[in-house]
């Protein structure tokens, strides 16, 4: 980041001073990031009865803001610049828009197998990838100015990073505020979850259900059953059934059932 920063001063470029606020982006989410992976794994309290998980989610979304704010100031800086293009140094700008790429590959490949388990480790990753469509345009856009001496390509490519950024902080937001407003999981279909259920051997009905993500990949379900008028120890047997078929099919580790006898399901419909 550093070193982005001053080539970029040094060279004029906004492509790689653009790159540099997209790396301290990545400073400040890797730091949040681990400080919430720390706090998720303290044991839940009387008051915070599920723990302290919801602080990853935070953490993603404080990095989704911190990048929308990074690509308004790319964004306007391209807006002054592409009227009237500085000139660029290329000698300086090439080399350092390489040794970024060689470092943020790397990152990469560090990151990318944590980013399938948590929404946290995404939001760092979605960062660092970032980062490395960045130095691939910065240094393709030094090649093109050397060449042709064309600096209105700093700026544009400038822009382009800012989409690019703008677009993984979108995403990331929408995820986030999903799970905090406690909205279903996008690979999850109430409908589907509520066939799956009916399908059980000894469930009449299903109704009130309710599917949600406590954090990435912990995914909860609460719902009622309606069964047949039988004996608790019965009853019982269907909701491990239902609860041991959302494990598999769905991966939902956290099942709230309540049964109803049909009876009185039916005597609620005025049957």
């Amino acid at each position: 980041m550093v070193l982005e920063i001053v080539g970029g001063l040094l060279s004029n470029s906004l492509a790689l001073l653009g790159d540099a606020g997209h790396v301290f982006a990545d400073v400040l989410a890797i730091t949040l990031s681990l400080a919430a992976m720390r706090i998720a794994v303290r044991p839940h309290t009387p008051s915070l009865t599920f723990g302290y998980h919801r602080a990853e989610i935070l953490a993603a979304l404080l990095n989704a803001i911190a990048l929308i704010v990074i690509t308004g100031f790319i964004f306007y800086e391209a807006y002054l610049r592409l009227s009237q293009p500085p000139p660029v140094k290329t000698p300086i700008l090439l080399p350092i828009a390489v040794i970024g790429l060689v470092a943020n590959s790397g990152m990469i490949v560090l990151l990318r197998k944590g980013s399938r388990r948590s929404l946290n480790l995404r939001g760092v990753y979605l960062h660092v990838l970032g980062d490395s469509i960045s130095s691939v345009g910065v240094v393709i856009g030094a090649a093109i100015i050397a060449a042709t001496s064309y600096y209105v390509v700093d700026p544009i490519v400038g822009t382009l990073i800012g989409v690019l950024i703008l677009r993984s902080a979108l995403i990331l937001s929408r995820d986030s505020i999903n799970i905090l407003l406690e909205g279903v999981p996008r690979h999850l279909k109430i409908k589907e979850i509520a066939e799956a259920i009916r399908e059980v051997s000894g469930v009449k009905e299903v109704h009130d259900l309710h599917v949600w993500a406590i954090t990435s990949g912990l995914y909860a379900l609460s719902g009622h059953i309606v069964v047949e008028d039988q004996s608790i120890k019965q009853a019982s047997e269907i909701a491990k059934l239902v609860e041991s078929r959302l494990k598999e099919r769905f991966n939902i580790a956290h099942s709230t059932i309540q049964l109803e006898p049909q009876e009185v399901t039916e005597i609620r419909k005025g049957v």
